[in-house]
């Protein structure tokens, strides 16, 4: 009994995601069945009376292509835990120059709106995932569609064979309600195998996305590594340099007081030995910015404990083991850490924070959650999308999961063999 309920409810199941598949796939189809009934109603015996529906059937395929394939890859990936990269193309932050034009990546534009929406139609064009999209939404209603119709055709054959009085008719309703009743829970499955065949990336287009990705990545470190040699030499001039020539004048004078007038000189004094000390407060300060004593000797565990005890916020701390990682890694996800815990008190207004450092199969996953007021998102050129791209040098992830009124969690993902 138990089995026949558990079949029925497959078969219900089954059913309502072969209708779900039938309709996501002949969307495209709809829009041209749709242009066709329009030009055969519109044709007067002109034959340029078929230009608008055509022109008005291409722009319909083209809005709905990349929807229709977000929508396979949603059900696809809900109903199976098939996961399909969507693989599309990510535009880049708009740059105003000196001369008062948005630069895109292609072209300058007057306003920063023209110069995104050129970037986005030009990214779309240019995208192999575009022209995949197309070939999908193509293929589909001749092999997923008419696949997942089956049960639909069954149960349309069965009402209509059985309403007749003839027994030819009745057998064959009979017979397309055994074809719907049987069909209905493996009918919708044949979309994931389609899907994944036409939605997934070739490896040429893998490959050229990586290098591109690669590419993008190594001119994110140049500038990444010009900006902190900037820093560097900024709070080097500023800082411990001009003390230190404060203190060899400091110096000099006091010698040239010595033997004239002795107390005056060891003021001097110690005002140098005073300068000296905030000196080395400074370089020391400077030293840790750049790479913690603390991450080197100790590791990423207790470098981020000591973290969050000189933060404001009121941060725990978990780990499940100790981890030690390569060092680019450990200061990339150190720093990434420092990252998030200023964002939380500068924008979030935080009071609390949790991290939490585990490792599973293949790397480490670090999740950083506070009790802030939430909405952070990922915008081009940010903050965070800049921590994703630096964790990316890695083939490391960022998420960010954050409602209004918070709370705002970011879970850090970076592959990683050493551990």
């Amino acid at each position: 009994m138990r089995q026949l309920v558990s079949w029925v409810a497959s078969a219900c199941v089954g059913f309502v995601r072969a209708c779900v598949v039938v309709v996501v796939a002949m969307l495209v189809p709809a829009v041209w069945a749709a242009a066709v009934a329009l030009w055969i109603w519109w044709w007067g015996g002109d034959p340029w009376s078929g230009i608008a529906p055509l022109v008005w059937a291409c722009i319909g395929t083209l809005a709905l292509s990349r929807p229709v394939c977000r929508m396979v890859r949603s059900l696809v990936a809900k109903w199976t835990g098939t996961v399909i990269p969507a693989g599309y193309r990510q535009v880049g932050p708009v740059t105003r120059m000196a001369t008062g034009y948005w630069w895109n990546g292609y072209s300058y534009e007057r306003t920063s709106r023209d110069a995104r929406l050129d970037q986005q139609w030009r990214t779309r064009w240019s995208d192999p995932a575009t022209w995949r999209d197309l070939r999908f939404v193509a293929i589909a209603p001749i092999t997923a569609g008419v696949i997942a119709a089956v049960p639909l055709a069954g149960i349309a054959g069965a009402v209509f064979g059985l309403s007749q009085p003839s027994l030819a008719m009745r057998v064959i309703g009979v017979l397309g309600a055994v074809v719907a009743i049987a069909g209905a829970p493996y009918a919708w499955r044949s979309a994931e195998p389609i899907a994944v065949r036409f939605l997934r990336a070739s490896p040429a287009m893998t490959l050229a996305d990586r290098v591109e990705e690669l590419t993008d990545q190594r001119a994110d470190v140049t500038v990444a590594q010009a900006a902190e040699i900037r820093r560097i030499e900024r709070d080097l001039h500023d800082g411990a340099q001009a003390r230190l020539v404060t203190l060899g004048l400091s110096l000099a004078t006091a010698e040239k007081l010595m033997e004239t007038d002795p107390d005056q000189a060891k003021a001097l004094l110690r005002e140098a030995r005073a300068g000296a000390a905030t000196s080395l407060t400074e370089l020391r300060e400077l030293v840790k910015g750049i790479s913690p004593p603390v991450l080197n000797e100790r590791g990423l565990i207790d470098a981020v404990r000591a973290l969050a005890l000189d933060s404001p916020l009121e941060a725990a701390v978990s780990a499940d083991v100790q981890l030690r990682l390569d060092p680019p890694i450990e200061s990339a996800v150190y720093f990434g850490i420092a990252e998030l815990l200023t964002n939380a008190i500068k924008h979030a207004h935080a009071t609390r924070a949790r991290i939490s450092i585990a490792r599973d199969d293949t790397g480490i996953v670090v999740d950083v959650e506070d009790n802030g007021r939430g909405g952070a998102g990922m915008r081009a050129g940010g903050g965070l999308d800049g921590l994703r791209r630096r964790l990316a040098v890695f083939d490391g992830t960022l998420e960010i999961t954050s409602p209004a009124g918070g709370p705002t969690r970011v879970r850090m993902v970076v592959p990683c063999e050493s551990l």
